[in-house]
Parts: structure tokens; sequence; C-alpha cells
């Protein structure tokens, strides 16, 4: 009897073979579509390599090779994954933790479609009438032409001599709601000349591009100094507009120093710099509240037209869970479909757990997650089903209490008939899973094989290192260490904390918790961070190029390259790729990048040095009958014992090295690509480049993020060593084997947002659990077994 299965329905996998992306050892994998499959596996065991490097990789290369030659010189470079075969792909859609718009003008509500919505009902019922949508829009600047202006209506031809357009941008502050002052002073000194080096602004050298452009343009002498500049000259070197000059016979356009700074600095953000343009920035330049429209971005027209009360900066400045109660309420029949589609957006925030929000929050001050989650705000309401939605860890940033919502979530987007991929390490998310592929057996070069495909039921009995630990419960401390003193915080008042008082105990492990938007960065950060004496990790990402690797970051090249020059005589900046040692043909690079005008541009290992990056001259020079590519290549472990002992022994950089090895990094190749390293290694690469910095106390953000459950007691006992030697320890975090591991806990809440912002307990752990008077304390309680768990502790006072 024929089947009467349409063969369009047999596609119903996705099957990839011979994947060998990064670590991936011709990994061969079956995913079924229309179901949530989640990727476990240590830190570094080829997760990311396998569903972002090599699944949603390959299907966007394919989705942009529909597109023409001239759309596709617009696209960012995909080379094709490493993998023999991928079949059964279908349109992926990523929703990482990449920052969101560094732009200063992009908005959490510029971000979704929820200001769009906001300011098209604005102008539908707002009173005065001020125009259409754009008149209440802060991106948007008005404009009058004049001149003869032929406008198209049907069969009729119009002539204007005028054309308006009415937008919503503060003349001011041009929508930015910030006005900038620059300090002078920080731009050059005076007492020199141009050619003596006076500038003092990152990148402008008199011996490259600037100096020639400074030399030729004739509108001011380079020897004389910047103090006996006559008044135009002056303002031709601070002020002067981009203009066309002529150099040696090459066309140049020369700008004044402010209108270049505004352009290459401030138009950015500020975050997203690197670290040394971040400190000229902060220097050189003061931002305060633009006093024309008082930081809201908008036009005093804007402002001035209202509903109900409220204009629409009231309304982006609300907290979004309130702004969906305040749109509830408006009722005109008028606009029945747009406030519907404007309430569903508002309370798919709530939903998610960012209802803590407003949609005036500048995107680029969101965490990680927050950002992902914010992203995901698109998707939920989306049209398109039969995609694959691929997720970075959808859990980091969220309390216990929250996750149970983003699991619901994440079915609601499979129930769509869509293939939803998750790489994440936290056993609640992991049980929801309809099906699992581990990876490992362990990270970096150890790691890159599936040692598991099946259900969350097989995994807990596989034996692989994730299901062993899938059902590991915290216990509490039997005692807990008595503190030093105190860090007193008096009258916290930033972002939503309610004038908070807390002492925090020192010499100890403490742990700042609660719900998403409680309050706890606002505390740490805006009250302890930045104090003499604290080292602070946060959750911004790592600044580097391709170039950089671990050695670099770290600082560990500069003691190996002096090694290096020291055994053989000659320069150290012969042991760096970004200096004299590079391979003139790639520049140091390692691979040659291709532009190929309007089509994708490629990258091709150099052929000259075979991706080693120096010349071949460079190679010859050895120390420990090794050569500086060859120590480059070396995992960190081996790294370790080689500069530890022996004719190479390093004592510089073997400290450095056994940070590395401490926070668990030991696999990591210290000449790494850092675009290549996952979201854990970066934020534990970062901890370890920190931990060689003088400071009495260490504040970390979310350090488990990105961590395998086996890898927890590792941290653990590296918090335990910082504390031991001395120093006081205060971690952000919602993992309850931390809290449970602390020795005193600040919990915040009770809510998000202006229902959070209050001290709900400050206690041990195992006062925590017996009291089970908040949120966390519920989820610990459960986590730790019952409050009973609570009574083989000894509870000490921890101040």
């Amino acid at each position: 009897m024929p089947s009467s299965r349409n063969p369009a329905d047999s596609h119903d996998l996705i099957r990839v073979q011979g994947a060998r992306e990064n670590n991936l050892k011709d990994v061969s994998v079956a995913i079924p579509k229309r179901r949530l499959t989640v990727f476990t596996g240590v830190s570094g065991s080829g997760k990311s390599s396998l569903v972002f490097s090599t699944i949603a990789a390959e299907s966007q290369r394919l989705i942009n090779e529909t597109y023409s030659a001239f759309v596709q010189g617009f696209m960012p470079t995909l080379a094709r994954p490493e993998v023999d075969v991928l079949d059964g792909l279908t349109t992926a859609i990523i929703v990482d933790q990449e920052r969101m718009g560094a732009d200063p003008r992009s908005t959490v509500g510029t971000a979704t479609d929820a200001n769009a919505m906001l300011r098209i009902l604005f102008s539908r019922l707002a009173k005065p009438q001020i125009g259409g949508p754009s008149a209440y829009a802060f991106n948007v600047p008005s404009v009058r032409a004049t001149g003869v202006i032929t406008v198209e209506k049907g069969n009729r031809k119009t002539e204007r001599e005028t054309f308006t357009r009415v937008g919503g941008m503060c003349p001011r502050c041009e929508g930015r709601g910030k006005v900038n002052d620059i300090d002078l002073t920080q731009l050059y000194d005076d007492t020199k000349s141009l050619n003596e080096g006076a500038l003092k602004i990152p990148g402008y050298s008199m011996d490259g591009w600037y100096g020639r452009i400074f030399r030729g343009c004739g509108f001011f002498d380079p020897d004389k100094p910047i103090r006996k500049f006559n008044k135009k000259e002056l303002h031709d070197l601070l002020h002067k507009e981009p203009t066309k000059i002529k150099v040696d016979g090459i066309n140049l356009t020369y700008a004044g120093l402010i209108p270049q700074i505004q352009k290459s600095f401030l138009s950015k953000d500020v975050d997203s710099m690197q670290p040394h343009v971040r400190a000229f920035v902060e220097r050189a330049v003061t931002f305060t509240t633009c006093p024309e429209c008082d930081g809201t971005r908008l036009s005093e027209a804007a402002r001035s037209s209202k509903i109900k009360g409220k204009n629409i900066a009231d309304a982006c400045a609300m907290q979004i869970s309130d702004l969906a109660e305040w749109v509830r309420g408006l009722d005109q029949p008028s606009v029945a479909p747009l406030v519907a589609a404007l309430r569903h957006t508002l309370d798919s925030f709530v939903e998610i757990g960012l209802g803590y929000l407003s949609l005036d929050r500048p995107s680029g001050t969101l965490s990680g997650g927050e950002a992902q989650r914010t992203k995901m705000i698109r998707h939920l309401g989306s049209s398109l089903t039969d995609v694959t939605y691929v997720f970075d860890e959808p859990t980091i940033g969220l309390h216990p209490h929250d996750i149970q919502r983003m699991n619901d979530l994440l079915l609601r987007l499979r129930d769509k008939g869509n293939t939803v991929l998750v790489v994440e390490h936290k056993p609640e998310a992991i049980v929801i899973a309809d099906h699992v592929v581990d990876l490992g057996p362990g990270a970096g070069t150890a790691g890159g094989e599936v040692v598991f495909e099946g259900t969350v039921d097989a995994l807990r009995k596989s034996g692989t290192l994730t299901g062993r630990h899938l059902s590991d419960r915290a216990s509490l401390k039997p005692s807990v260490r008595r503190s030093s003193g105190v860090l007193k915080v008096r009258g916290a008042s930033t972002h939503n904390l309610k004038k908070v008082d807390v002492d925090i105990p020192l010499g100890v492990l403490v742990v700042v918790t609660g719900v998403a938007g409680s309050g706890k960065s606002s505390l740490i950060h805006g009250s302890v961070s930045g104090r003499d004496g604290v080292v602070s990790i946060d959750q911004s990402a790592i600044h580097g190029s391709r170039r950089s690797n671990p050695a670099t970051y770290t600082d560990l090249l500069e003691p190996i390259r002096k090694a290096f020059a020291k055994a053989n005589g000659v320069k150290p900046a012969l042991f760096s790729a970004n200096s004299e040692g590079a391979c003139p043909t790639c520049n140091g690079a390692g691979v040659i990048y291709t532009d190929l005008g309007m089509m994708a541009g490629v990258s091709t290992v150099c052929e000259d040095c075979e991706g080693k990056r120096f010349q071949a001259s460079v190679l010859e020079y050895q120390l420990g009958a090794k050569n500086i590519a060859e120590v480059l290549d070396m995992s960190v472990e081996e790294a370790l014992a080689f500069f530890g002992a022996g004719k190479a022994s390093t004592p510089a950089a073997h400290a450095i090295l056994q940070r590395m090895s401490d926070v668990g990094l030991g696999y990591l190749r210290l000449g790494q690509p850092l675009p290549t390293l996952s979201g854990g290694e970066r934020q534990r690469l970062k901890l370890a480049a920190h931990m060689g910095e003088d400071g009495g106390v260490y504040v970390l953000d979310e350090p488990t993020t990105g961590l395998h459950l086996a890898d927890l007691q590792q941290l653990l006992g590296l918090l335990d060593r910082l504390v031991d030697s001395g120093k006081s320890v205060i971690v952000i975090e919602h993992h309850q084997a931390v809290m449970a591991h602390a020795d005193w806990i600040i919990d915040l809440g009770p809510g998000a947002g202006h229902d959070g912002g209050r001290i709900v307990f400050e206690g041990t752990p195992a006062d925590l659990v017996k009291a089970k008077s908040t949120l966390t304390g519920e989820h610990l309680a459960a986590f730790v077994g019952s409050a009973s768990a609570g009574s083989r502790a000894k509870p000490a006072r921890a101040r």
C-alpha cells in the first residue's frame, strides 16, 4: 500500500556531516526540526562552533547568495564553514548577546517597534496636533527647503517653492539628550608646535597622514607654538569645516580638530571604544544634560503635544510595565488596531522579564542578557514559521524566578512550528529540551566531539560530564568566615535604588542577588566600583581586533618577547606580529583579506608565512628549542610547563599563565584570535587579566556566565583562594550554587524597576534558607534540598 505521506514532509531533520570548524573533529549530528534542541558541554567544547559557526553561518551564507552582487557588497563576508554536508537547513535567525546599537540615539524603543507605534499614536491623538509621526521622532530633524519642487499626485503635477518636513529632533543636542564641551588643554600642549608633537589626541601622529595634511594645508605654520597662533589660525586648527586640499599632488580633506573628534569619537558609544580612546574621551569631553530639551531629545513642539497630560517623552520615560497599563486606558476606536499591537509589544517586554526598562533607555547600556531578550521581542509576534531560532544562553542574567518565563517563551516559539536551537548550561533550561546534543568530553583540543545525543532522561543516565552533573545540588557550608570590617554605602539612589544604606562585609565572599532589574548592578557599580582599591570586572565586551589574542590581551606577550630578545640578543619588537617581526605579505595577520568590490570579500591563509604571522628570519630565533610561532600555538597548560623551568624559565610569563589556568582556561591556545573565543572564555580571560591588579576588593558581575556545571567547583575554589589571600570578593550572581557558597548574602527586591531598589534580606545563606522570606530564599531553599538543610550550618554573624 503506497504511503500517504507527502515527500515534502520527509525533510524533518537538519543533518550535519563532517563539521570541522575551530575544534570540531568531523562532527556528524541529526537535529530534529520543529523541536527544541539544547546543546550542552563544558565551555570551549565546541557548542558555539557547531551551532553558530557551522549551522547558522551556512544558513545565512546561503540566504546572502540569493541576493544580487550589488546587495551582497553591503553585507558581511561569510566564508563557507568547514563541513562536508549540511542538509535540511532553514532560514536561521540568531538571537545572540552582542550589544545593541552603539549609536547614542539608539534606545530600547527604537530597537523594537514600540517607539514607531507610539509616534503614530501621538500623531493621531495628541493635542495640539503638530504633524505626522516624524514630528515626534528625536532622530528626525526639521527641514525647510526653498526652490521649485515638483510633486506628483496621480495624474496631477504641482510645483512648490518651499518644502517643509517637521521632525521632533531637539536642534541643540541633535536628538542625543546631552551636549558636550571639549577641554582644549586635553587636545594639545599650546607650548609646543605641531611638529614638536603638540597634539594629544589618540592616533593623531605627525608621522602619518595627519602630519602630511597639517604640514601641507597652508592654514598655519606647523613649526610655530600653538599659543602664538592668531585668531584665524586657531579657528582653522580647531573649527574649520571639511575643506578639499591638495598635498603633493594628492587630493585630501582637511577638517578642524573639533569636527574630526565629533565625527570619529563623539558619534560613537563611549563604551564600545578601545580603552586608550575611551580614556581620552573621558578626559577631554564633558557631557551635560541638554538645557534646551532637558534630556528628552525632543523639540519644544513635540514636548507640548500631549495625550491625557503626557507627552511622548513622558511616555518613553515610564517603566514599560506602567506604560502598558497607560496604553490600556486609550480606548478610541480610530486607533484600536494600533493600540492592540502596541499593547502586545509592551506586554511581551513584561512577559520576558524586562518590564522594568523604559523605552528611552539607551540600548548600549543593556547587559548581554537584556539585549538578547530585547531582540526576542521582535520575534514573539512574528508571522514567520518554520525558521530556525538560535539562542546563546538566553538565561544569562535571569534570576531562577525568571527562568521559567524564558522557558515558556522558547516553547512558544517551538510550538509555532519553528526549530529552536539553544546553547545552554543551566539545568532548569536543559530539562525542557526535546532533544539534547552534548559536546566534549573536554574543552579545546580535548573537546569537539559529540558524546551524547538523545532525550534529557537518557542524558541523566549517559555518564557524560553533563549527565553526571545535571542533578547536582549545592549544600550550604558548615560554617562561614567572619568579616574583617565593612564597606559602608549610604543613601545609594542610582537608577531605581531607594536611598539604600548597607554595610558590605570585607574579607569574606559576599553575593549580591535579586530578580533581574532589582538594582544589584546599580548598587554595586554605582556605589562600590570606582572606589580606591576596588577592582571591577563587569560584563562589558572585550575590545580587540582580529589580531588580538589571549597573549596580547593579558600582557603575556610582553615578557615572552623580552625573553626571546634576551636569549637571542635582538630587539623585542621582532617577536610581535604587529611590529617589526610581522610577515610583510599579510602584515602579521596570518591571512590575506581580499576585497572583491561589489561582491563579498574573501580571506585566505597567507602563503608566505603559512598563517604563522612572522617573517621567516624571525622564526630562526629560538627560546628553549621553540620559535615564537610555536610558543603562540601552545595551550596555556603546555606553556605553563615550558616557562616554569629549564632554559625558557620566565617568572613573569609563568605568573600570568598560572592565573589563566586558575580560571579554567588551561586548554586555550595563546595565539587563538579573541573573536573565536566563547562568551564564557572571554569572561574568564578578563578575570585572569584583572587578577594581577592591586586591590583589596574584587567586584565580579556574574562570573558563572558560560560556565558548565562541572566547572563551578573550580570557580568557587578560585573565589575562596582570593578571599583566603586577604581580598574581599563581592559577586553579583543568580546561580544558587554560588549563593550557597557565600559567607554573606545581600538580596535586593522585592520586584524589578520601581518595585525593587530595596534591601529585602541581609545575612548568611543558612539564615536566608531558613527564613524563605524572599523569592531568592524560596529558590535557594528548594535548590539545597529543604529548609532543614540550614540546620546543618553554623551561622556566624558576618559583621
